[in-house]
């Protein structure tokens, strides 16, 4: 028995080695023909591999929150409607490049959504990386001066949902809005983007203003295409400290 586990090992299939060894743990294996045995075998890899690269991917995408789809409150006076999120949670988005757009005030949930949705698009098997919008330009900034520019804008181009929070806090400057507007270029219709913002999009223009036809382009990518979430009603933060100090006073 120990001999099979290590040699599936050595052949890196540690799922099939360790569903070996439990067939035998629970003294199950005189009970299995050598077909059923071999296919549960073969499905426990797959598993691990699957768990493996899930694992893989949602340690590169940097989530800001740890949260998925099963968390989600769906609340419609709060703009979460629990139908357009199953929607979202198939995937099917991705596939076609659909931008999606949430905004509302500081603390209603827009980052904690977008990490979930994210979560779920790398429980598919999609690269996801989640940027805030200043982390963004720092690494663009290092990558122009370490001469990698080009291969950095190919990796966000290849992956396939990126996530961008924070947008809106500031007013791009001209190479910043070059750059931004080079992003959503080479993601328009082919790769899906969630732009996470406190302003109204009928406020994205004063963000951009410095060039308008940069403006012009970017939004025209983005905005009649997407997906839109407009999240509303008190701070959830605001909501989880008055918890807090109800729990601490009792």
């Amino acid at each position: 028995m120990d001999e099979i586990a290590n040699n599936l090992r050595s052949l890196k299939m540690p799922g099939m080695a360790n569903f070996w060894t439990s067939l035998h743990e629970t003294r199950q294996h005189d009970d299995l023909s050598l077909k059923d045995g071999l296919l549960m075998m073969i499905q426990a890899e797959l598993d691990n591999r699957t768990m493996s690269r899930n694992a893989k991917l949602l340690k590169k995408a940097h989530f800001r929150y740890q949260a998925s789809i099963d968390q989600v409150i769906f609340d419609s006076s709060r703009g979460v409607d629990k139908q357009k999120v199953l929607n979202l949670a198939s995937c099917d988005y991705i596939k076609y490049g659909t931008p999606i757009i949430m905004t509302g005030a500081a603390g209603t949930g827009k980052s904690w959504l977008a990490s979930a949705l994210g979560h779920q698009a790398c429980m598919n098997g999609y690269k996801v990386v989640y940027f805030n919008l200043y982390r963004l330009f720092e690494e663009i900034a290092l990558a122009r001066v370490s001469g990698t520019l080009h291969r950095f804008f190919t990796k966000l181009a290849q992956t396939d949902l990126l996530i961008i929070d924070d947008f809106g806090i500031k007013v791009l400057d001209g190479q910043q809005l070059l750059d931004f507007m080079e992003i959503i270029e080479d993601r328009h219709g082919q790769k899906s983007t969630i732009i996470v913002s406190q302003l109204p999009v009928s406020n994205w223009y004063d963000v951009l203003k410095k060039n308008t036809t940069a403006a012009d382009a970017i939004l025209d990518r983005i905005v009649h295409t997407a997906v839109r979430f407009d999240l509303k009603g008190e701070s959830m933060r605001k909501k989880k400290s008055t918890k807090k100090s109800d729990v601490t006073e009792k």
